[in-house]
């Protein structure tokens, strides 16, 4: 019996090593996807993204980049980075359209016509260019390419504990629910496929999910 135990703990012990080192691999693998793909898209994306910041610069006064504290891996804050879309006092503004919710459940806050938005912020929302400056983030380290999307703060505190688990991995620009309908899929649904993204994830998955990105940002389903 004493044999059997060192053996079987022996075992336990190279299992637990073997899924520590797969764990690190990924968690490389991840990280260089990351910061390749970021780098070389900022490079690539330079023209487009000084053409967009002098488009805000000129219809409206205020900064170019819109930025928010979202809540990170384990809990932490970072500041996240965007395109300015919005008039420059529309967090202050959305009290008075807080009634107009078309999300379910509460949680998030979306809606299709916010008057909130800007005519040069409506076109870049609707193709997603608003979200480019958070490849900055990526380089950074506070976001990766794919990943659950980084919630606010007041979002988290009327998390449930399941709902929780999606802070267990870095945030992301795009993931599952986000090339499967975005804004359409109740928020929910959108905790469930972030959890399947959790519980499956691994390079491959990653690399499949930023190529489905693609015809998902053409067609701008769900975008607004």
């Amino acid at each position: 019996m004493r044999c059997y135990q060192v053996k079987s703990s022996w075992k336990m012990r190279a299992k637990s090593r073997l899924w520590k080192l797969k764990f690190q691999s990924r968690t490389v693998l991840k990280r260089s996807l990351d910061v390749l793909v970021a780098g070389l898209a900022l490079c690539l994306l330079s023209p487009l993204l000084l053409l967009v910041a002098l488009a805000i610069r000129l219809e409206s006064k205020g900064p170019v980049f819109f930025k928010q504290q979202r809540v990170g891996v384990d809990g932490a804050c970072f500041t996240m980075l965007k395109f300015r879309s919005m008039v420059v006092d529309a967090e202050a503004r959305l009290k008075d359209i807080k009634h107009a919710n078309e999300m379910q459940n509460g949680v998030l806050f979306k809606m299709k016509r916010d008057p909130r938005i800007t005519r040069i912020g409506a076109l870049i929302r609707k193709a997603s260019i608003d979200e480019l400056p958070q490849l900055i983030n990526v380089i950074k380290g506070d976001m990766s390419l794919v990943g659950p999307r980084p919630p606010l703060a007041s979002e988290v505190a009327q998390y449930s504990r399941a709902d929780r688990v999606r802070l267990k991995v870095l945030p992301g620009i795009t993931c599952i629910w986000q090339v499967c309908g975005r804004s359409d899929i109740p928020f929910e649904q959108q905790v469930e496929l972030d959890l399947q993204y959790i519980e499956s994830q691994s390079i491959w998955v990653d690399i499949m999910l930023l190529i489905k990105t693609i015809p998902a940002v053409l067609t701008a389903r769900g975008a607004y």
